[in-house]
C-alpha cells in the first residue's frame, strides 16, 4: 500500500531529514546494495542516527505495513539487505568505534565494516576474527556466526560477543548478554537478524599483530585440489587457510599467460611465532611449485587486500554447504563443476575448520554445526540478468551432487533458498529453542526478511 506524501515528511523530520523515497536524487545510491541479482526497489530508505530513530522506523514500518530490511554492509549474498517495497533500514551511520586494550575490549556500531574494526584494534596489535573480505559489514558476519582468518587458533566471530544492543518489534532497546537476557543473547549468536535491530556490539580482543601469511597462487592440478584438505587439518592450529578454486586475476604478481587460467589461491593466516608460521605453510608450498607466493610477515589487516576484488558489486549464485569430509569424489565434483560453469567468473571454495571452533559445545550458541569439519561454497558471477537461470542451475546441481556428504549449512553462505535449507543451518533442536525465543522477542515475525525463523506457536 503506498504511504502518502505526507506522513514520508513527518517520518523524515522525526529523523532528521534522512530518508530517501524514489525520487529523491541520492536514493539510487542509498538503495544500492552488493549482490545485483537481487533486483528490488525499495519504498523508502532511512538512514538512522540512534536507536530512538530506530525505533521510530520499526514503527513506521509496522504503521503502513512495510517490510523491513536491514542493511548494514549489504554483502547479504541472499539479498536481504533490499526488496521490492520495503522500508530499508540502514545502519551506516552507526559508525562509533571504541578500543579498551587494557581490558581487550572493542564496542562498534553495526554499521562498521570488518576492514574498519580490524584497522582499528591494529594500533594495539589485536583485533576482531572476523572474515575474510574487509568490505564486509560486521553485523551481517556476527549475527550468522563469523568463519574466517582465525578459526582453527580462536574460534568463531560470536565466541568473541560479549554483549549487543538491539531495538526490538515494539521499539524497546534491549541490551543481551551472558548476564543482561541471556537467551536473547544466545539466540542472536548464529539466528541473524530474526530478533530485532542491532545496534551496537561489543567484543573481545584477540591477539593480532603481525602474523605470517598472505596468498599462495598454486596450479589447479589433481595432486593440489585433492591434497589441501588433509594438509589443512593436519596443520597447527594457529594456521587457517581458505582455497579458492578459481581463475588467475589479471594481477602484476600472475604472469600474464597464466591470467583466466584456473589456479587454486591459497589465502590464510598464522598467527604465533613467524619462524613457526613459515614452518606451517611450508607442505602448502610443497604441493607444487607456486605460480606466486605473496605469503611472508604482515601485519593482520593486510591479509584482506587479497580479496578487494570482493568488495565489487555483481549479480552472483552462491550455495554453501558443510561436509564431513574432502574425498576424491568430492574433488570431482568440483572440477567438473569449475569446467562447467556458464558464469563469467567462477569460484569453489574450501574451508578447513575445526580448532577453536569445534571445543564450543553445539548448544552455547545459534550456530550448532561446530563439528563441521569442511566448509564448501560455489559461486559463480553472471554476465546478465538473462544469464541467471542457467548460473543458478549450475550452482544447485553442485550443491545436489555434494549433499551426500552434507551435515549441514552455514547461514552466511545462504541465499534465498527455500525453509528446507534454513532448516540445514539450525539442528532440529536448535530451531525450535530459535522459534521460543522469536516467540517472545518478534511474535508477529516483524523481521522476517532474513533466514527466518518462524515463532513458536
Amino acid at each position: 500500500m503506498p504511504v502518502n506524501a505526507a506522513s514520508i515528511q513527518a517520518f523524515s523530520t522525526s529523523l532528521g531529514g534522512r530518508v530517501f523515497s524514489p525520487d529523491h536524487p541520492q536514493f539510487n545510491t542509498m538503495a544500492g546494495v552488493h549482490q545485483l541479482a537481487v533486483t528490488g526497489r525499495p519504498a523508502l530508505v532511512a538512514r538512522p542516527g540512534s536507536p530512538g530513530d530506530v525505533a521510530r522506523a520499526i514503527a513506521f514500518a509496522r504503521e503502513h505495513a512495510l517490510e523491513i530490511a536491514v542493511r548494514c554492509g549489504g554483502h547479504s549474498v541472499a539479498g536481504h539487505s533490499t526488496g521490492d517495497g520495503v522500508l530499508v533500514i540502514d545502519l551506516r551511520d552507526f559508525r562509533g568505534l571504541q578500543v579498551e586494550p587494557g581490558g581487550r575490549r572493542l564496542r562498534a556500531g553495526a554499521g562498521l565494516t570488518a576492514g574498519e574494526v580490524a584497522a582499528a584494534a591494529h594500533g594495539h596489535g589485536m583485533t576482531v576474527p572476523f572474515g575474510d573480505t574487509a568490505s564486509v559489514g560486521i553485523a551481517g558476519i556476527t549475527l550468522g556466526g563469523g568463519i574466517g582468518y582465525l578459526t582453527r587458533k580462536v574460534g568463531m566471530t560470536i565466541d568473541h560477543l560479549v554483549s549487543v544492543e538491539l531495538v526490538t518489534a515494539d521499539g524497546r532497546l534491549v541490551t543481551a548478554s551472558a548476564e543482561s537476557e541471556p537467551e536473547l543473547f544466545w539466540a542472536v549468536r548464529g539466528g541473524g537478524g530474526n530478533f530485532g535491530v542491532v545496534t551496537s556490539f561489543e567484543y573481545r580482543l584477540v591477539d593480532a599483530g603481525l602474523v605470517y601469511g598472505g596468498c599462495l597462487l598454486l596450479p589447479a592440478t589433481w595432486n593440489v585440489l585433492r591434497g589441501i584438505a588433509p594438509l589443512a587439518a593436519a596443520a597447527p592450529e594457529d594456521l587457517t587457510v581458505i582455497a579458492d578454486y578459481m581463475p588467475a586475476p589479471p594481477a602484476p604478481f600472475v604472469p600474464e599467460a597464466m591470467v583466466g587460467q584456473p589456479v587454486v589461491a591459497l589465502l590464510g593466516v598464522f598467527s604465533g611465532d613467524l619462524a613457526r608460521g613459515e614452518a606451517a605453510w611450508a607442505p602448502f608450498r610443497a604441493l607444487a611449485k607456486p605460480i606466486a607466493d605473496l605469503v611472508g610477515p604482515m601485519p593482520y589487516p593486510a591479509v584482506y587486500r587479497f580479496t578487494e576484488s570482493a568488495s565489487l558489486p555483481g549479480p552472483a549464485v552462491n550455495r554453501g554447504i558443510l561436509l564431513e569430509a574432502i574425498d576424491d569424489g568430492v574433488v570431482e565434483t568440483l572440477r567438473d563443476a569449475y569446467a562447467s560453469s556458464p558464469g563469467v567468473m567462477t569460484l569453489l571454495q574450501i574451508r578447513v575448520v575445526g580448532g577453536a571452533m569445534a571445543r564450543v559445545p553445539a548448544d552455547a550458541t545459534a550456530f550448532a554445526h561446530r563439528q563441521a569439519p569442511v566448509a564448501v561454497l560455489a559461486l559463480t558471477r553472471a554476465e546478465s540478468a538473462e544469464a541467471m537461470p542457467a548460473a543458478t542451475a549450475w550452482a544447485d546441481g553442485v550443491l545436489a551432487r555434494l549433499r551426500s556428504r552434507g551435515v549441514g549449512a552455514y547461514s552466511n553462505f545462504l541465499e534465498d533458498e527455500g525453509e528446507a535449507r534454513v532448516r540445514e543451518a539450525y539442528p532440529h533442536s536448535t530451531y525450535r529453542r530459535l522459534a521460543a525465543a522469536k516467540a517472545v522477542w518478534d511474535p508477529e515475525n516483524v523481521f522476517r526478511r532474513n533466514h527466518n525463523i518462524r515463532p513458536a506457536v
